[in-house]
Order: C-alpha cells, then sequence, then structure tokens
C-alpha cells in the first residue's frame, strides 16, 4: 500500500452528482451545476456494450471539461466483473492529473480496497504521476460489505469516503421494497438506521466521511430533503443526487443554518478568549446563558467547518466583556 499522503481528503461532499460515463449530453450540462462532487459512472449507469467507448468519453470529458469546484471521480465497476482493471487502466493513465478519486462500487472486504491503492500506485509511477493523490471511495451495497466496514474503512490511506448504496442492500437483503430510499412498509421505525450508523461509526473511527446513497424519486424533492435530512441529523457530510433539482436540496440540507453557523463560530471565539491570559484563563465560561467548555468547542468545530468548507460568512462578531 501506498505512504500516508499529506493530501487534505476532506473535500466538500454536500451534494454527489452521478452522471452516466456514455452520455455526452449529460457530462455537458453537470459542469454548469453546483454540485459539491460529480462522478462520471461507468457502473450501473453504462450498458455493458457501451462500457469500453465510455471509459474514452470519460477521458475526454475530465482532460477537457471545466469541473472548476468540483471533485472529480469515476466510479469503475467492481472486482467481480471483467472491466474493472481496464477501466482503472484507461481513466487513470488517460486522464490521471485531472482525477481526484476512484470510486469502488460493492466492496466486500479490505482486500478489495487494497488491490485498487496497488494498481493506482503502478500506474501512478508508470506514468510519472504524484504517488498516493488520487483518493478512493468505497461503496457499500450488500451485507457482507456492511459486516466488514471497519476493516474496509482502514484498508488503505486513500480512502476519502464510506458510501452507502442503498439498491442493491436492499435487494442483497431482501427488504420489501421497490422505493430506493424509502422506508419498508410494515416496520414502524427507521430500517436504515443500524446501517447508516455502522457506516458513520467506520467513517468517523478513521477520519473519512460517510456519504448516503440516492434517492431515487428524482422529482419529489420533498422526499429527497426528508431522507436527507435524516442522514445530515445522524452526521452524514453529503448525500447523492440524480437530478439538477436535487443538488440545491443537498447543499442546503447538509449545510449549518446561518443560525448555528453564526453561533458555532461565537462559541469558538469566546471559549478562545475566556481560556487565555486576558479572559481569565478559565476552563468553562458563560456565553450569554449558555456555558462552554472544552466539549462545546468540539462540537462548534465541527459545525463552524461545514459552514466555512459551504463558503458561508459570519454575520455576528463575539466582543470581549468590558473589564
Amino acid at each position: 500500500m501506498t505512504a500516508p499522503s499529506p493530501i487534505n481528503r476532506l473535500r466538500p461532499r454536500r451534494s454527489c452528482l452521478a452522471v452516466p460515463g456514455s452520455n455526452p449530453r449529460f457530462l455537458e450540462k453537470a459542469q454548469g451545476l453546483p454540485a459539491d462532487q460529480v462522478f462520471l459512472d461507468l457502473e450501473d449507469a453504462c450498458a455493458p456494450l457501451a462500457k469500453p467507448e465510455a471509459r474514452h468519453t470519460v477521458v475526454k470529458y475530465l482532460n477537457e471539461g471545466d469541473w472548476t469546484g468540483k471533485t472529480r471521480v469515476v466510479r469503475v465497476n467492481d472486482w467481480t466483473t471483467e472491466w474493472t482493471y481496464r477501466d482503472v487502466v484507461t481513466v487513470v493513465e488517460g486522464a490521471g492529473p485531472n482525477l481526484d478519486c476512484i470510486m469502488l462500487p460493492k466492496v466486500q472486504s479490505a482486500e478489495q480496497v487494497v488491490a485498487l491503492d496497488l494498481l493506482l500506485t503502478q500506474i501512478e509511477k508508470t506514468m510519472g504521476f504524484e504517488v498516493g493523490r488520487i483518493g478512493i471511495e468505497a461503496q457499500i451495497e450488500n451485507a457482507q460489505g456492511l459486516n466488514h466496514v471497519n476493516e474496509i474503512a482502514q484498508a488503505s490511506p486513500r480512502l476519502e469516503t464510506i458510501i452507502f448504496g442503498p439498491a442493491d442492500f436492499m435487494a442483497s437483503i431482501n427488504m420489501k421494497s421497490l422505493v430506493v430510499g424509502e422506508q419498508p412498509p410494515g416496520y414502524p421505525a427507521d430500517a436504515y438506521h443500524y446501517i447508516l450508523m455502522k457506516i458513520l461509526m467506520a467513517a468517523r473511527a478513521n477520519d473519512l466521511q460517510a456519504i448516503d446513497g440516492p434517492y431515487l424519486q428524482i422529482r419529489h424533492v420533498d422526499g429527497f430533503r426528508e431522507v436527507a435530512g435524516r442522514a445530515a441529523a445522524l452526521g452524514f457530510d453529503g448525500k447523492w443526487v440524480l437530478h439538477p433539482g436535487q443538488v440545491e436540496a443537498a447543499n442546503e440540507v447538509f449545510s449549518p443554518s446561518q443560525e448555528d453557523y453564526d453561533h458555532a463560530e461565537l462559541i469558538l471565539d469566546a471559549y478562545e478568549y475566556y481560556t487565555s491570559e486576558a479572559g481569565g484563563k478559565k476552563g468553562s465560561a458563560m456565553l450569554g446563558d449558555e456555558m462552554i467548555d472544552e466539549a462545546s468547542r468540539k462540537m462548534a468545530l465541527v459545525i463552524a467547518g461545514k459552514g466555512r468548507a459551504a463558503g458561508m460568512t459570519r454575520t455576528s462578531r463575539f466582543e470581549a466583556p468590558e473589564a
């Protein structure tokens, strides 16, 4: 495996837009949408007969397109197919400098991530690219993958995200539903809570991001907001979007409100002041009616970080009390 890279792996991923790698019209349109991440798909979005040509189409658009401000990802086919190695070799050799991550679907073991890491390293060395710069996103899509998610999350320093793939997962466990992302009928609780929390814990234990999968009723934006809101409430960093109408909703749901962002920044400023010599070197202090301490600072860092990554501007400032 590669040595740990100094590259910042925590890129904004509130909205992760799926784009068929075989569709030039969609590839053109995606460049102008305000998604944090765009992944050009060589897997489910491409028919088997279209996959070989789609590789070259993806290379062309990575090299010639304007993806400014977006994380550029390609989803290859999974290791159980005959397409994976050629997907990786063609795309990375052809467009490696214009590629941020490879997304590996249907990951079931740490060894599958290690294999991709090794292949990427060989290509980078052969082509003279920076070794370790290209990240890996691992998609969990069945029970075996979920059972091994902790090992998967530790498999490579290239890993950036763990992604929930609901459609294949629902099929793999025989869930009684045909609506991807919605609750199955007859179950009164949240059928996805355990899955999402297990992915989230594995991600956070290894300083990775956790991304929720798609909501297939693409014109039902209110339904998308509800499902995305559940993942955001747990602490997920973003969600897949399949339609332009979902992009802004995802960006909004996975960003803090202006009020929460301002409050988080105030906590950070106040804590810095009160723990300083000028503020009395206090371990805890009052900010209005609220007591703040080191735990408050850690919580505020999370919210402030999300707000800064989203480009938010604070509307209030901390003022130290008069002596």
